[in-house]
C-alpha cells in the first residue's frame, strides 16, 4: 500500500510539474483504452402508436397484432380471439441504445427507433414503454417518448410517391432511463490493463517504458502487442487521478508496417511511407480502338431512272500509346514511386495492375491488401 500511495504522489507531482507547451508524441488517451471501460449495446422490441395511418398493414405483419394483444392484455383489456385489429396507427419497432461506461441508475441515454414491419413513416408517433436488454438478457434501461423523425414521405391518389431521407426511423434524445448498473472491475482489480487501438509491439514497449520513466521501474509491463498492465492504487478516488495522469503521458508510437491498400471498388490506392521497391523495370501502355460509323447517300444521275442507295461508311482507328519504360533502382521510396507512375499517366486501375505485377515479381517490399 505504501508503494501504491508513493506512485500516486509521484503522478500528482508530475502533473503539477508538466510544462504548458505541447510535448512530442501522442497521448496515451489517443492510443489505448482502459480494459473494462467500454460501452454496451442494448436492444428491445416495442410499439409506436399515434401514427397518422402510416403504420403496419395487418395482413403482412402478424407480429404487430400479437404485440398489441399482449400489450392490451397487460393493461387488463381482453379481446375476442377472432377480433380483426386494424394497425394503421401502430408500428412494431426495434429500439437500440448504447449504454456508456459507468452509467448509473436514473441517467438518461439516447435511443434509436426503427420500423420492424412495413410502416411507411414513424412521424408523430409515440413509443410505448419498452425494456432494453443487454447481451446477457438482463434489462438495463426502459425507453419511452415521442419520436423525432428527420425524413418524410407523401403519396398521390394515382400511386405516385416521394420520400426524403428515411421516415421509417427516428430518435428520442434522452429517451431511455438507466435501471441497472453494468458491473465492472475498474475499482477492484489489482492492476489496470491498457489495450492499444492497433496492435504493435514497438508501441506497447514504448508505452510501458514511458510509464516506468515517470513512476518507477516495474510499474508497467507490456504483456503483448496490445496489452500493457499497470500497477494502480487501491482507493477509487486515487485510481481516477492515477488514470487521468496516465492518459496525458505522451508516447511516440511505432511506425506502421509497409502496406499498400487497394480498394478494388473505388480504385483508391493508399501507399504507406515505408513501402520500398527493389530493382525493377516497368512499362505501361494502352491500345485504344475507335470505331466510327456514318452513312453515305448515293444519288442516281438525273433522268436515269435509278434509285437512291444508302451505304454504311465505317472507319476504324487504332492508337497505341508509346510510353517509355522506367527503371526502379533498389530501395526506391514512396515519392519516387508516385512520380514514376504519374509520369506514364496511369489511371487508378492501371496503377493497381502495376502494383500487382511488382508484387508478383517480388520487387514490391510491402504487404499488398485488396479490399
Amino acid at each position: 500500500m505504501k508503494r501504491i500511495t508513493g506512485l500516486l504522489l509521484v503522478a500528482l507531482f508530475a502533473i503539477a510539474a508538466m510544462p504548458a507547451v505541447a510535448q512530442n508524441g501522442e497521448r496515451i488517451k489517443d492510443l489505448a483504452d482502459v480494459q473494462g471501460v467500454r460501452s454496451n449495446q442494448l436492444v428491445g422490441y416495442g410499439l409506436v402508436v399515434g401514427l397518422d395511418g402510416t403504420g403496419d398493414r395487418t395482413t403482412q405483419t402478424p407480429f404487430t397484432v400479437q404485440a398489441i394483444r399482449s400489450m392490451l392484455s397487460a393493461q387488463g383489456v381482453q379481446l375476442p380471439p377472432n377480433q380483426n385489429l386494424q394497425t394503421d396507427n401502430v408500428a412494431a419497432v426495434m429500439v437500440t441504445a448504447e449504454l456508456p461506461p459507468f452509467a448509473r441508475p436514473g441517467q438518461r441515454v439516447d435511443i434509436t427507433v426503427s420500423s420492424l414491419g412495413n410502416a411507411r413513416s414513424l412521424r408523430g408517433g409515440n413509443l410505448l414503454m419498452t425494456p432494453l436488454s443487454g447481451a446477457d438478457g438482463e434489462i438495463y434501461a426502459m425507453a419511452q417518448g415521442n419520436l423525432i423523425v428527420g425524413g418524410f414521405g407523401a403519396e398521390g391518389a394515382d400511386g405516385s410517391s416521394i420520400s426524403v431521407n428515411i421516415p421509417s426511423s427516428g430518435r428520442i434524445p434522452g429517451g431511455a432511463s438507466v435501471e441497472r448498473e453494468v458491473p465492472t472491475d475498474f475499482n477492484t482489480s489489482e492492476r489496470l490493463v491498457l489495450n492499444l487501438h492497433a496492435a504493435d509491439f514497438t508501441t506497447a514497449q514504448r508505452l510501458a517504458e514511458a510509464i516506468n520513466a515517470e513512476l518507477g521501474e516495474g510499474t508497467a509491463l507490456a504483456q503483448d502487442a496490445v496489452s500493457v498492465t499497470v500497477q494502480a492504487p487501491d482507493r477509487p478516488d486515487q485510481r481516477v487521478g492515477f488514470v487521468a495522469f496516465l492518459e496525458n503521458l505522451r508516447v511516440e508510437p511505432g511506425d506502421a508496417p509497409a502496406r499498400v491498400i487497394v480498394n478494388s471498388r473505388t480504385g483508391t490506392v493508399v501507399i504507406g511511407s515505408h513501402v520500398r521497391v527493389r530493382a525493377a523495370a516497368v512499362t505501361h501502355g494502352s491500345l485504344t480502338v475507335t470505331i466510327s460509323e456514318d452513312f453515305r447517300v448515293d444519288q442516281p444521275a438525273p433522268f436515269s431512272r435509278g434509285e437512291t442507295v444508302v451505304t454504311p461508311d465505317t472507319e476504324i482507328e487504332v492508337v497505341e500509346e508509346r510510353n517509355p519504360m522506367f527503371l526502379f533502382g533498389p530501395g526506391v521510396e514512396l515519392q519516387e514511386i508516385v512520380n514514376a507512375v504519374n509520369q506514364v499517366g496511369a489511371a487508378p486501375g492501371d496503377l493497381i495492375s502495376i502494383l500487382e505485377a511488382l508484387k508478383q515479381a517480388g520487387a514490391l517490399r510491402a504487404e499488398l491488401i485488396v479490399i
